[in-house]
Formats: C-alpha cells, structure tokens, sequence
C-alpha cells in the first residue's frame, strides 16, 4: 500500500525493510505494554511494531522500486513459514525489545537474503553484528531496568514483508507501509 501523501514530493525517504506482526499478535503486545511496561519511557504504538530486517536510512526516492524489488525477490527464495514466539526482555541505552525465538532460523535467512539484495543494489551496508529478531516495545533517555513477564502470545507468523516509510515527528517516529509482500503462512 503506498500512501502518496507521504511520499509525493519528498526527494529523500527514510526506508527500512521489516516483518509486519498480525493485528492479533500487535493488539497483544499493546496490552502487555500497557499492563507490565508502566514507565517514564515513550512506548511504541501498536501501529508501529514491526521487525525490522534492514534499515537503510535516508535513500532518493527513485531507489523505492529497486528496493522493493529486492524485498519481493527475497521473498520470494523464502518457501517456508516464519515461526516466532517471545523469548525474552532486553533493554539496551535507548531501547526495550522483546526478542524472539526464530524456530529453525528462517526469519535469520530472509534477512540475509534482504541484506545480500540490498547490498548489490548498493543501498545498504550489513552490519557486523548478527541479526537479532525483537521488536522494540519502548524508547527512553534512562534505562528504567524493569523486569516485566513475557506477553501471553503463541507461536505466531508473520504476515508480510514490507517496505516502510519513517516520518520523523516530536511525538516519536511514524511507520507507512510502501510495498507489501505477503509471506508464506504457517497455516
């Protein structure tokens, strides 16, 4: 889904590529955030939890299709379901997470076939430390070092691969999906 008011006229869009959460797992998510995360920190709207595969930051608007592309083709090499499940809390200097399992490392091959995408394109340079699935649930100033309960969510799949758009604002950033690729079920 491409949302023209965000991208009709910008030379330069902030773009990652992610793993969008079923509305059932982020509505649960929503809800452990609410119940276990009560803190100064600014969490992260349903709306905007994702797991990001690669970020590649400010990129000219004429690359948008190329990276699509490259997403759709990794994709694409993927036949089988991602599985992820909570494993367990972290917090880093400026973030909390929740990191996931990644039942028989298949979410790990899509976002190195992504990165290797990416890299040929020349948009994207692939860090050097391993890729870690979580989704970032709050953002602070001050680690609050909480210990809360993992959320009460199943073993779920993602639903897509996605394209995102990141709209910097005071209240916190804002992800658009540009480009969706549904992802094999698990189903």
């Amino acid at each position: 889904m491409t949302s023209a008011r965000s991208v009709h006229g910008r030379d330069r869009l902030r773009l990652f590529c992610g793993l969008t959460l079923p509305a059932s797992v982020r509505a649960r998510l929503d809800a452990w955030q609410r119940s276990s995360l009560g803190c100064d920190a600014r969490r992260v709207e349903s709306s905007n939890l994702h797991l990001t595969l690669a970020f590649l930051g400010a990129r000219p608007r004429t690359e948008l299709e190329a990276v699509a592309e490259a997403l759709r083709e990794a994709v694409r090499l993927s036949e089988q379901p991602i599985v992820l499940a909570p494993l367990r809390y972290r917090e880093t200097r400026s973030v909390a997470m929740l990191v996931l399992s990644d039942e028989l490392g298949r979410a790990e091959r899509l976002a190195l076939a992504v990165w290797e995408h990416l890299e040929r394109l020349g948009v994207y340079e692939r860090e050097a430390r391993r890729w870690l699935p979580h989704v970032t649930v709050l953002r602070f100033r001050a680690r609050p070092l909480l210990r809360p309960p993992l959320p009460e969510i199943p073993a779920f799949s993602p639903s897509d691969a996605a394209v995102y758009h990141s709209l910097l604002a005071p209240s916190g950033a804002r992800y658009e999906v540009l480009e969706s690729v549904p992802l094999v079920s698990s189903q």
